[in-house]
């Protein structure tokens, strides 16, 4: 049986879903009930991952069970896309995106699908069955997860996907959130980049929100199991593109910075992520976060940042101000006093906000 491993206390703080607005959940998700079937499209770049898309669908088709969904998503259709007919309206430009797709190991197996319960869900309920780097895209996401068992819709303009993965060291575990977090920053920047605009200030916000212009835009979520000595990793990503509402979207910052100017494509940001994340990834693996850290660090939020810390002493609680400085080890906050000691700090758990009721450790 696998064992359930949870990435990290503050790991389920986001999902792909995290960005989204939910004001419409009740009438949304009863909408979604009454479209009858789920439909489901896979994608392939190469010749290979279409045999392999082809296997998945006569294995879908033909085994009972074989594809594990939610209570919403009972009935199931599994098509190729070069089967879909005129009826259907793929509203994911594959063509841009497997042209735009550089990378040799992750986003090359598409599934697509015009409305899911979680992206998330379906990749890690079905992880053995997918092969590694399958990537799930949805145009609408109406039970997305997130931490502490909250649930979040997300409506159309949001770029929302789920990809497999798997790592063997459980130490850079923790950390593997930071380097999705970093692909993303650095796959906008790029494409913003490569429209000639001035550098865009996407931030991340610690551990694994994604800020632009002060307001969240986006959210990671990552988790895993852990069998035969391999930990196998659903990583999850949120991103408002088209949506301004509840905050603002990447689309509407680049109106303002540049009127008329072609907008940026959930296709370009997908293609763009995986060719760095592949990039990102592979200097993990090998060379560790060390190596990525000082990058990470210029993206976030909070370098300098002064947070008070709360404690119980004796009953009585004592408050406490610390400077942040980076990452420990093992992926939680690197503070320091005004006596220069160093402090680990991690979140309690009991708030939605990381930087209320953050528990801090001395180091050694």
């Amino acid at each position: 049986m696998p064992l359930a491993v949870r990435i990290h206390p503050f790991a389920a703080a986001v999902t792909a879903a995290t960005v989204a607005a939910f004001i419409h959940l009740r009438r949304r998700r009863s909408h979604i009930k009454a479209m009858g079937s789920t439909l489901l499209v896979l994608f392939a770049k190469s010749t290979e991952e279409l045999k392999l898309a082809q296997s998945l669908k006569l294995k879908f088709e033909n085994t009972n069970d074989a594809l594990k969904m939610s209570e919403e998503e009972k009935e199931v259709k599994v098509q190729l896309g070069s089967d879909v007919g005129p009826d259907c309206q793929v509203n994911f430009g594959v063509g841009l995106y497997m042209d735009s797709l550089a990378a040799t190991r992750f986003g090359r197996l598409l599934l697509w699908s015009p409305r899911l319960s979680s992206t998330h869900d379906l990749v890690s309920k079905n992880f053995h069955e997918l092969p590694l780097g399958t990537v799930c895209i949805t145009d609408i996401q109406f039970k997305g997860r997130g931490r502490s068992k909250n649930v979040w819709d997300s409506p159309l303009g949001c770029l929302l996907f789920s990809f497999t993965l798997q790592m063997e060291d459980g130490r850079k575990l923790p950390l593997l959130q930071y380097v999705v977090s970093l692909a993303v920053t650095k796959a906008i920047k790029q494409l913003w980049q490569d429209k000639g605009l001035p550098q865009l200030d996407v931030r991340i916000k610690w551990p694994n929100d994604l800020y632009l212009e002060g307001l969240k835009v986006g959210g990671i979520l990552c988790t895993s199991s852990y069998q035969s000595k391999f930990f196998n990793v659903s990583a999850g990503v949120g991103l408002n593109v088209d949506n301004e509402k509840p905050t603002t979207c990447l689309n509407a910052v680049l109106e303002k910075m540049r009127p008329n100017c072609s907008k940026l494509t959930r296709e370009e940001i997908l293609a763009s992520f995986f060719n760095k994340f592949e990039e990102l990834f592979d200097i993990f693996l090998n060379e560790g976060f060390n190596v990525l850290e000082d990058l990470y660090c210029k993206t976030w939020l909070h370098s300098g940042q002064k947070v008070v810390i709360e404690e119980k002493i004796d009953g009585r609680s004592i408050q406490s101000e610390v400077t942040i400085k980076g990452l420990t080890s093992s992926g939680y906050l690197l503070a320091t006093d005004e006596q220069k000691n160093s402090y680990e700090l991690n979140p309690d758990g009991n708030s939605f906000d990381f930087f209320k009721g953050l528990v801090r450790r001395k180091l050694e």
